[in-house]
C-alpha cells in the first residue's frame, strides 16, 4: 500500500493522490479493454498516468504495432503509471491493477479470468485486433466490461465496441475533435453504441469514478 493511502499525517500527499475505496469484488467492473492505433502511444501514456496502484480492474491493451519488431510498449508505459504493466502471456490470470499489452503479431483475447493469445488471420489488416479483444471481453465479462477506443486510423474497434454495449458493458471514445488521428473514434461513434465521448484527459477520471476511486481530501 502506498503512503498516499496510509494515515501518515502528510496532508499534502493525501490531497493530491487517489486512493482505492473498493476491493475488486465490490467494484461493478472487472476489465477495461483499450484500443488505439496511430498516435496511440501518447494517448495511452496520458490515460494510464492518473490511475493508481491497486486499481480494482484489469486493463487489456491493444495497440497496432509493427509485427516485425519486439515491442517495448510495457517498458515505456511503466514509466508513466503506478500500475503493473507487462506483455500478456497465453493462459495467465487476469488480475486487478495490472495492464496487459498485446504482443506484436498476436491477437489478445479475454476468457473468464484468463488471457488468450491467438495467431489467427488479421482483422481490418491488424493483428492484434481491437475488435477481437472487445468481442472476447463482451462474451467473457458482459456488463462488467468497459471498452475504450482511443485515437487511431481505420475502423478497428467499432464492431467490438458494439458487442460490449450489446452485452451490457460501458463504452467510451476519445473525442475525435481533439484526437490526432480521428477515424477510429469517428467509426466507433457511428455505431450509435457509445456511452461517453470524452477528451483524452477526462477518460482516466471517468474510469476512476466508475471504480469509485476517490481523491482523498485530507481526511
Amino acid at each position: 500500500m502506498s503512503s498516499a493511502v496510509r494515515k501518515s499525517g502528510n496532508h499534502h500527499q493525501l490531497q493530491t493522490r487517489p486512493r482505492v475505496r473498493q476491493s475488486p469484488s465490490e467494484c461493478r467492473y472487472q476489465v477495461v479493454a483499450v484500443g488505439a492505433s496511430a498516435g496511440g502511444f501518447n494517448s495511452l501514456f496520458k490515460l494510464l498516468k492518473p490511475l493508481p496502484e491497486g486499481l480494482p480492474v484489469a486493463l487489456l491493451v491493444v495497440l497496432h504495432l509493427s509485427p516485425d519488431h519486439r515491442s517495448l510498449m510495457p517498458q515505456l508505459l511503466m514509466r508513466h503509471t503506478a500500475l503493473k504493466v507487462h506483455e500478456a502471456c497465453d493462459g495467465e490470470a487476469i488480475l486487478p491493477g495490472v495492464v496487459y499489452t498485446a504482443p506484436p503479431n498476436l491477437h489478445l483475447l479475454a476468457e473468464p479470468g484468463n488471457v488468450r493469445l491467438l495467431r489467427a488471420p488479421p482483422v481490418h489488416y491488424s493483428r492484434p485486433s481491437i475488435d477481437l479483444l472487445f468481442e472476447s471481453v463482451a462474451v467473457s465479462y458482459g456488463s462488467r466490461a468497459v471498452a475504450v477506443v482511443l485515437n487511431g486510423s481505420g475502423a478497428d474497434g467499432a464492431s467490438g465496441l458494439r458487442a460490449v454495449k450489446m452485452a451490457g458493458g460501458l463504452t467510451m471514445v476519445e473525442d475525435p475533435a481533439k484526437a490526432e488521428f480521428a477515424s477510429m473514434p469517428y467509426s466507433a461513434i457511428a455505431t450509435g453504441c457509445v456511452d461517453m465521448v470524452l477528451p483524452l484527459e477526462k477518460i482516466a477520471p471517468a474510469l476512476l469514478e466508475l471504480c469509485e476511486v476517490k481523491l482523498n481530501a485530507g481526511r
